[in-house]
């Protein structure tokens, strides 16, 4: 699995962190996603598949 954060996208919404905390954050700064685990374990892909689609920008997509 693959996940690709869009900083440029991210609005700092934090619906991403809320959700699979184990894989992302928000930067201190701005507000924007961080990618904690770019490896995380695959019992975590309903999670981050939940985070993704929550995203209100859009700014997560997860390849399979």
């Amino acid at each position: 699995m693959k996940i690709i954060p869009d900083k440029d996208k991210c609005i700092g919404a934090g619906q991403c962190a809320l959700i699979a905390a184990d894989v992302f954050d928000q930067h201190d700064e701005d507000g924007r996603v961080m990618l904690l685990n770019p490896d995380p374990p695959h019992e975590l892909l309903p999670q981050i598949e939940q985070a993704a689609a929550g995203c209100p920008a859009l700014a997560i997509t997860v390849q399979r």
